[in-house]
């Protein structure tokens, strides 16, 4: 019961407690040293021979050495092996029992003192045992000491108080529970204080991603003008200063004399500058670390790129809600017109030339209403939901689904993977749309005159960075370098009966995506649209 008892105990601590234990069993045994020191000099020692009156020198100094390298041994060996401590209590609580018991037997005088020394054995262990076993010990104790007073009368004939022996078993059982009480207590406490301990850690740790991915620069500059900390777009920022290079006014010489200027002062200059070759410009702000420290000063360094591209997206999502709720209030006098052109088609009192007219009316409707249809689904996009795709499988189905959809005539698609498989994370539904809208093009424009397209696509991974790439190729006559610069803006179109819209929300959808959508020309005619994905996600560790 008691091995099996050992074996759940152990089980249940965790490295911490047992690092606790360990220091808590060291102690406990080194104090079994200091108790059978005192033993052996109360045996051995003229003077207190004569002050406690040895009756049975023999057995008590036996005893005493026998103690010492007890305690000598479990100090050396069981101390450095702590994963069996709860053998090692049970087994030295009983000696310390027998010893202190034998001790007592062994003189006449003060031996009520020796039973004193039993109270730091049993508090000492019911810090580390369950509650169980420590009152079996603290009764087990409170035996010895009967025991060695009936044997003191009988083979002694030495009367020992009864009363001082239940005085000393109440001292046991009261010391054991307190010990139990207050060594609960305890590990409640370090148990709490190791969780708070991994919480600050953990939230320190957040705090440093979340501080080193910050897009805006933040240093950490002392009154000597010395930068101690420094993020990513900081470093990026002042030009990646190398190591050991942090004197503020060598790596960045305005940002220091502006930061003077702040510290005398108290004044700030908003004026954008570029404190390295190639760098943005930046807005320097400066705070104090905290309330009472004059020392050390946070630098933030906001890259007035991102606020202008910040300001560009409010910009242009206002325009887009205002361009989707025109294109809504123009459906309706838009349908009236094509019905109205329908129900004149039918007249049978119009010459060649009204026909012709209402034949414009309705090719020009029909543009105007697939402008409307493309800027509410720019307003309405749906929010990307990538999956982990392989692209092979994917392009594969795509071609089989283009060519039962819309005859290609003589017109040839084909996927030529370079790689048996390439993994990647994107929203199928929306690069189903962006890879449609290429290949429409492709068969429209990509082809020679008198000549059938002909169509490739080709899935592969770069070279130098392994991200995972989609291209459509088309060998066509290509796309002037003038035009090519502005294929991706919204509403440039080449073609009269064109909107200037596809190019344009197939990027923007390969930007929810995270990834990016390029046109490259191709040496000895031809056009290559290339879409780079981001890699798929690696495999998580807890």
């Amino acid at each position: 019961m008691v091995v099996a008892a050992v074996q759940t105990n152990v089980a249940s601590r965790s490295a911490g407690d047992l690092d606790t234990i360990t220091r808590e069993f060291y102690f406990f045994n080194l104090f079994r040293v200091l108790e059978a020191i005192i033993i052996l000099a109360l045996m051995f020692s003229p003077y207190a021979v004569s002050w406690v009156s040895v009756l049975h020198p023999m057995l008590g100094r036996a005893t005493a050495v026998f103690y010492l390298a007890y305690a000598m041994l479990v100090v050396a060996v069981a101390s450095r092996n702590p994963r069996h401590y709860r053998v090692w209590i049970d087994i030295s609580l009983v000696v310390d029992i027998a010893v202190i018991a034998l001790a007592m037997f062994s003189i006449r005088d003060q031996y009520t003192s020796l039973a004193l020394l039993l109270l730091v054995n049993l508090g000492g262990a019911a810090t580390l045992l369950p509650r169980r076993i420590s009152f079996f010990f603290a009764a087990l104790a409170t035996f010895g000491v009967f025991a060695q007073n009936i044997a003191g009368d009988l083979f002694n004939g030495d009367r020992r108080e009864i009363l001082e022996a239940g005085i000393c078993g109440l001292a046991y059982f009261s010391v054991t529970g307190l010990c139990l009480f207050l060594g609960r207590r305890m590990r409640d406490s370090e148990a709490l204080a190791s969780r708070r301990g991994s919480d600050l850690r953990n939230l320190a740790q957040i705090n440093e991603l979340i501080i080193r991915r910050m897009k805006t620069g933040v240093l950490v500059v002392d009154s000597d003008n010395i930068v101690h900390r420094w993020n990513e777009a900081a470093a990026a920022l002042i030009g990646n200063p190398t190591d050991g290079h942090n004197d503020l006014a060598r790596i960045a010489p305005e940002l220091s004399r502006r930061l003077y200027h702040w510290r005398t002062s108290r004044k700030l200059d908003n004026t954008a500058i570029s404190l390295a070759e190639g760098a943005p410009e930046v807005i320097p702000r400066f705070t104090r670390m905290a309330a009472n420290d004059d020392e050390n000063v946070l630098v933030f360094l906001d890259d007035t790129s991102l606020v202008s591209r910040r300001a560009e997206q409010l910009t242009l999502a206002s325009m887009g809600r205002l361009a989707a709720s025109i294109a809504h209030e123009i459906r309706n006098p838009l349908a009236a017109i094509s019905y109205s052109a329908q129900l004149l088609a039918e007249s049978e009192a119009l010459d060649t030339a009204d026909q012709r007219m209402i034949e414009i009316i309705r090719n020009h409707a029909g543009r105007v209403n697939e402008i409307v249809e493309n800027i509410l689904h720019l307003a309405r996009r749906e929010r990307s939901m990538p999956e982990s795709i392989d692209l092979v499988v994917w392009a594969e189905r795509f071609i089989v689904d283009f060519k039962a959809t819309l005859d290609i005539g003589a017109n040839t698609l084909a996927c030529k993977p370079q790689k048996a498989s390439v993994e990647t994370l994107v929203d199928p539904k929306q690069l189903h749309q962006v890879v449609w809208n290429l290949v429409q093009n492709a068969q429209r424009y990509g082809h020679l005159p008198g000549e059938p397209a002909r169509i490739s696509l080709i899935v592969r991974q770069a070279n130098d960075n392994g991200l995972p790439i989609l291209d459509v190729v088309d060998r066509g006559p290509g796309i002037p370098t003038k035009v090519a610069a502005q294929i991706f803006e919204p509403f440039f179109t080449t073609h009269e009966l064109g909107t200037g819209l596809g190019l344009y929300l197939a990027r923007e959808m390969c930007i929810a995506n995270l990834a990016s959508l390029d046109y490259l020309p191709i040496a000895g005619g031809g056009s290559c649209f290339r879409i780079t994905f981001q890699p798929p996600p690696s495999p998580s560790f807890t």
